[in-house]
């Protein structure tokens, strides 16, 4: 017998019959409370007042239409056996075809029965009338909610005219949700709902109420109040990472660290050494890094700067303040510090580098990966390094002997101990939080504890907004200029039919010794029988053109996620030994291994790739003085997607892409928000940089005074269930 009251904390389940499959999809969208749906916002909303009646839609002319579906289908066209979808649409004044060619997949995203709204072209043939390959949008019910029967006399209901869309599940649509809120908000449970912001927070920044916000976006009678109450979500959001953020600063500051004096002159001597002149932007991060060396306060940051910027530059020199700095109350031995890479053959390599920077200096070099480890310098070579069993390793990082210590996670498994960890560099892992962190916060001598300094870099362009939200718990340092000597990636938009002539190029250089990417968006081929697969290169037919039809000459392999880590690095040995001329690779390359050989690739369906995303696949070529050519195919026939690569060729560096990418795709396709772990509300906010400011310097004023949060027990409560399942 279902319950008459509802309670915020009830189970969906109590107040509502559910199926099997409806069940799996409120747990696959994390709902399980009567409050969790009420968080379920709407992504949109749609106008019901912009329509007009099927029996006056006019030949040629552009309409939105709303009606039922009755029947769908499939076939192939009688001229060209072209796919179609087809699929029959009512309203109370007639009924009309809805074809579309080339996109058969469109008949079978909706049944029939289901509501929707329609917006194309008329076409009118004798009798028929039709809409051509029309945008379809599923609708949780008509205006007015009166079943097939659309346009009553007096016309739209304003109260019921903008219809909320919301986020679906297979087994759950948006109807559902639909019926089932205003179920949940007729019950008075908006009194019940205590609201996490502060009143003078909502004040200061005419936010409204939670109970206000969440009538406002999911029954709107003003199309304001639905963008009231979006700003309201977008704001809280954000709000509640830079608490979690900021929170987790403070209490890492408050440990005690190290302090680090860097030698000038013995710096100087050092960087001269590398070979190269520092930037003015790398010289810039340097004494930003020292200044933080400094500070009685564990240094949180982030370095930011494009492929080939020079971040390894920075982090060696402070890596050699760091261990030519003498632990407190020391005459002898040395500072530690731990250089962790995402990838194997990632940490090979900068430990090869390593060795080449600080052959010289005395300074002992560690490996540590899954595959084993390894010590520079050898005693039988003094210049090169062995291998050595991993409880001699330990040994040596536990007794100090080893000052730098590049490797995997495995360098933050309990085993590893350490002397004197006194700075961590994390290169290229954005899922390093803050429980990773605290396991570095060593013990010393008995229950002292010390926490190191942390520098994060990444080659990810990010916007300043995204990065003040994500990494809200750390300072921002950014590399804008580029080494000199490093020569602009010349990149072309490639149409059909002007690829013979790339493939001609490419032949050329790597004839000339050079190697080539050529990146695919998907790894395998659709499968045929499904009408919704979208046709796209995938890496493993692609190889295989390549190598039978294309480049019979050379040596082509390829890579992918599904690859085992093991065979990943063996295929990438192989590439950067240049053993293999022409990888074909998933965008999983975009963190990867150095090859300066390789100036040349090719990126296969270049408008299903965002700009941040093309930038960081453009910069595997940039690894060398050699000219780099980065070569877009794309399909796209459309202005907008055209002016979005075209952007590539324009913008100066990865951050003013990031920035273009932002504005041109939308926030919720910017690197894709879920993988930040934001919501597509809150992923609005991120090109509001007041908002984000805001939230953030909110954060820090309610912290200062109470870093427990006893004073805010209902926003101590919502955090503790929002990092739970939100943050790491």
């Amino acid at each position: 017998m279902e319950r008459k009251t509802m309670q915020p904390d009830d189970l969906i389940t109590a107040h509502f019959r559910l199926v099997d499959a409806q069940k799996k999809a409120l747990a696959r969208l994390s709902l399980i409370t009567l409050c969790d749906l009420l968080y379920h916002l709407p992504t949109r909303h749609i106008d019901a007042g912009k329509s007009s009646p099927i029996e006056l839609a006019e030949d040629g002319e552009r309409v939105t239409l709303y009606g039922q579906i009755e029947k769908t289908g499939t076939k192939k066209s009688f001229r060209g056996h072209v796919p179609m979808g087809e699929a029959t649409m009512r309203d109370k004044t007639g009924k009309m075809k809805l074809v579309w060619f080339h996109q058969a997949y469109m008949a079978k995203m909706v049944q029939p029965g289901d509501f929707v709204r329609a917006s194309g072209t008329v076409k009118k043939r004798g009798t028929t009338i039709m809409l051509v390959n029309p945008e379809l949008e599923k609708i949780p019910e008509l205006p007015r909610d009166t079943g097939t029967s659309l346009f009553e006399e007096g016309g739209i209901d304003p109260e019921n005219r903008f219809l909320p869309v919301y986020p679906e599940s297979k087994g759950i649509t948006s109807r559902w949700f639909y019926h089932a809120i205003r179920k949940v908000s007729a019950s008075g449970i908006f009194d019940l709902l205590k609201d996490p912001i502060p009143a003078t927070i909502l004040k200061n920044y005419h936010l409204p109420s939670l109970a206000t916000a969440l009538v406002w976006l999911h029954a709107p009678r003003e199309e304001k109040h639905a963008l009231s109450a979006r700003k309201r979500f977008a704001f809280e959001e954000i709000f509640f990472i830079q608490l979690e953020r900021q929170q987790s600063r403070m209490r890492y500051e408050q440990n005690p660290t190290f302090l680090i004096t860097p030698d000038k002159k013995n710096i100087d001597e050092f960087i001269k050494q590398l070979g190269f002149p520092l930037t003015t932007a790398q010289q810039r991060a340097v004494d930003t890094i020292f200044t933080d060396f400094a500070s009685s306060r564990a240094m949180l940051r982030l370095l930011e700067g494009d492929v080939g910027s020079g971040k390894t530059a920075v982090a060696a020199a402070t890596i050699y303040a760091t261990v030519t700095t003498r632990p407190n109350g020391q005459s002898y031995g040395a500072l530690q510090t731990a250089y962790m890479c995402p990838t194997e053959i990632l940490a090979t390599q900068h430990f090869e580098s390593f060795i080449k920077y600080f052959v010289g200096t005395g300074m002992s070099i560690g490996l540590i990966t899954g595959s084993g480890c390894r010590k520079f310098p050898s005693k039988v070579n003094p210049s090169g390094w062995t291998d050595i069993s991993r409880t001699q390793f330990l040994k040596w990082v536990a007794s100090g002997e080893i000052p730098i210590v590049i490797g995997t996670h495995a360098l933050i498994q309990k085993s590893v101990k350490w002397k004197h960890l006194a700075y961590v560099i994390i290169d290229e892992q954005h899922r390093f939080g803050t429980k990773q962190r605290a396991k570095l916060v060593q013990k010393e001598d008995g229950d002292k504890v010390r926490a190191p300094h942390f520098l994060s870099m990444t080659a990810t362009p990010i916007p300043r907004t995204l990065a003040l939200t994500l990494y809200g718990d750390l300072d921002l340092s950014i590399l804008d200029q580029m080494p000199s000597g490093r020569k602009p990636v010349v990149t072309e938009i490639v149409p059909v039919g002007k690829r013979e002539a790339v493939y001609e190029k490419i032949r050329t250089e790597i004839k000339a010794g050079r190697q080539a990417y050529v990146i695919c968006p998907r790894i395998d081929e659709p499968d045929p029988d499904k009408e919704q697969a979208i046709i796209a290169k995938s890496v493993k037919e692609e190889a295989t053109r390549l190598q039978e039809k294309i480049f019979p000459e050379f040596q082509i392999d390829i890579l992918h996620s599904k690859m085992k880590p093991s065979e990943k690095d063996d295929v990438m040995e192989l590439f950067a030994a240049g053993d293999t001329d022409i990888l074909v690779a998933t965008s999983v390359v975009e963190v990867g291994v150095n090859v300066p050989n390789a100036t040349l690739i090719i990126i296969e369906g270049a408008e299903r790739f965002g700009l941040a995303q093309l930038h960081q696949l453009r910069g595997r070529v940039l690894r060398s003085t050699h000219q780099a050519y980065c070569y877009l195919f794309s399909e796209t026939k459309t202005e907008k997607t055209f002016e979005r690569l075209k952007a590539l060729t324009t913008a100066k560096n990865g951050f003013e892409l990031s920035g273009m990418d932002l504005a041109l795709r939308g926030s919720g396709e910017l690197g894709g928000g879920k993988q930040w772990g934001i919501s597509d509300i809150g992923m609005e906010a991120i090109k509001n940089l007041k908002m984000v400011e805001a939230a953030r310097e909110e954060a820090k004023r309610i912290l200062s005074g109470d870093l427990a949060l006893a004073k805010y027990p209902t926003l101590k409560k919502q955090l503790e269930e929002r990092t739970k399942s939100h943050f790491e």
